[in-house]
């Protein structure tokens, strides 16, 4: 069976970029600090855009942002904001940019004080994916009880654009939620490979 033979959940549509992100990416758990920091930033840059916008310019935030690098993100001065702000490469909002650099160093903190921001962002789960059995994309939420317990916790700690819509699109992005459709070739895929893995 070739890959466009294979059933999936609808929102990837046929951008090639969006399936192979369905196909890869999506829904397959992430444990690790930076690339969790990564992701966050992103689904806060997606805010009021669709998530294909942002994906198409990932590669250019990567660039933009030093890799994601919170250690260097943190002590970004006015020029670099300026410089940012003047990229094409990646969405030029202030507010958003402000929080990306506010972000980082709430990071920083989140590692100093708890030593695992990973550790931290899974504990409003349970440590283990939630696997949930969807039949039609209407019945998945836009957020949930963990999600807003997440958002409220990293709002206080100096994050922005962490709203609970925000940390449910990070929860399933990150696989913290496998909301796949049943039927999607995906979502037996991603729950097996965590058994074995568990």
């Amino acid at each position: 069976m070739s890959l466009s033979d294979l059933q999936r959940c609808p929102w990837p549509g046929g951008d090639p970029l969006y399936v192979a992100y369905h196909d890869e990416e999506w829904g397959v758990p992430v444990y690790d600090d930076q690339q969790l920091f990564a992701k966050l930033i992103l689904d806060g840059a997606q805010a009021g855009l669709s998530w294909i916008t942002i994906l198409r310019k990932r590669q250019a935030y990567y660039r933009a942002f030093d890799q994601f690098d919170p250690e260097k993100m943190a002590r970004y001065d006015e020029a670099k904001f300026a410089t940012l702000m003047n990229d094409p490469g990646i969405v030029r909002n202030r507010l958003k940019i402000r929080a990306a650099i506010q972000n980082a160093q709430a990071y920083l903190n989140i590692q100093e004080e708890l030593s695992s921001f990973s550790e931290f962002l899974w504990g409003f789960i349970g440590e283990t994916p939630r696997v949930n059995r969807w039949t039609l994309i209407d019945q998945i939420p836009t957020q949930s009880p963990e999600s807003q317990a997440m958002s409220k916790a990293l709002k206080q700690r100096g994050f922005n654009f962490v709203g609970p819509t925000i940390c449910y699109a990070f929860m399933q992005a990150v696989g913290m939620v496998n909301d796949h459709l049943v039927d999607c070739f995906r979502f037996d895929e991603i729950v097996n490979s965590h058994a074995a893995q568990g």
